[in-house]
């Protein structure tokens, strides 16, 4: 049994919204799958880390949940910011259940356990965030990551993090979510969202503050999920 991680596999088959305009991305859904099922058996866990599809809603998720949920192993989801089908966890789950997903679960506000170890996570939020309404969310989202990890603490695991958005990028960084990492004693996070070679050239991944960060966007990862552990 192990754990993986991946994020941003921006599936579309309910939408139109295919990511193959882009290059790099060119029959990325069959080398998702080529490689996922190379690599991942039934018995590993896979994080997959926001921006999952690109439905509108949750009734839109269907073709593209029934794809992840047809892959090798336990899948646990996390927000993006173009998971606009996201909704309350009571909500999903049950969407879950009564299509026979019975493979994904939802991170949100909670935690789980694989191989020993707590996958813990949140969105997150700007590291530049400088109005009002960004620092809302970004208060609320720190918040949410605090309501994973605390739980997973306190009952004896040691977490590993998993955000959608850098807590560290091109030298700057977001106090808010750096301070709940530190304050739980975070060793691993792991983090989607930026695309393309110059921009992945600017995002952090190494050591800093005693926690190693590591880019996990799907096409940065040439669409194959990294090993947590």
């Amino acid at each position: 049994m192990a754990v993986y991680a991946i994020a941003d596999l921006h599936l579309s088959f309910g939408t139109d919204k295919p990511m193959d305009v882009f290059p790099g991305w060119t029959n990325y859904t069959d080398r998702i799958q080529k490689n996922w099922q190379n690599l991942i058996t039934d018995k590993d866990t896979v994080v997959i880390a926001g921006d999952i599809s690109w439905a509108m809603n949750l009734n839109q998720t269907y073709n593209d949940f029934q794809f992840i949920n047809a892959l090798n192993g336990k899948k646990i989801l996390l927000k993006g910011n173009h998971d606009y089908w996201w909704s309350t966890k009571s909500k999903m789950d049950r969407f879950l259940s009564e299509k026979g997903f019975d493979t994904l679960s939802i991170l949100h506000n909670n935690y789980y356990t694989a191989d020993g170890i707590a996958i813990c996570g949140s969105r997150g939020w700007f590291y530049d965030a400088e109005d009002d309404a960004d620092k809302l969310i970004l208060n609320r989202e720190a918040g949410r990551l605090r309501l994973s990890l605390e739980p997973a603490v306190k009952d004896g695991y040691d977490p590993i993090v998993f955000l959608h958005y850098p807590p560290i990028y091109n030298n700057m960084e977001c106090e808010e979510i750096l301070s709940v990492l530190k304050e739980y004693n975070v060793k691993k996070c792991f983090y989607g969202h930026i695309h393309g070679g110059n921009a992945a050239k600017k995002a952090f991944t190494g050591e800093k503050y005693g926690i190693t960060f590591r880019l996990i966007a799907c096409d940065y990862l040439k669409f194959t999920p990294l090993a947590v552990l």
